[in-house]
């Protein structure tokens, strides 16, 4: 399984919405809060290119938010960017 990376807010819906379906299909992911720190929403934004939450990674491959990660599990491709090799 390839690494997951989530960069959070603890008000943000789409943050609780995409960790759902993580832990639903089983997935560990490593969780980054960015509230009240600056910095690393910062760092989050220069990797990402965007200001929203959630950011997700998985491995080296950038998802994007809750909406994009939802669309490739609708489209059936969630499973092969989480569990190949």
């Amino acid at each position: 399984m390839r690494p997951v990376l989530i960069y959070t807010t603890r008000s943000c819906p789409y943050c609780l919405r995409a960790k759902h379906l993580l832990v639903h299909k089983g997935v560990a992911f490593e969780e980054v809060a960015v509230d009240g720190n600056p910095a690393l929403r910062h760092k989050m934004e220069e990797l990402s290119g965007r200001y929203t939450v959630p950011q997700i990674w998985i491995g080296d491959l950038h998802v994007g938010g809750c909406d994009d990660l939802y669309e490739l599990e609708r489209r059936g491709e969630l499973n092969s960017w989480l569990f190949a090799e």
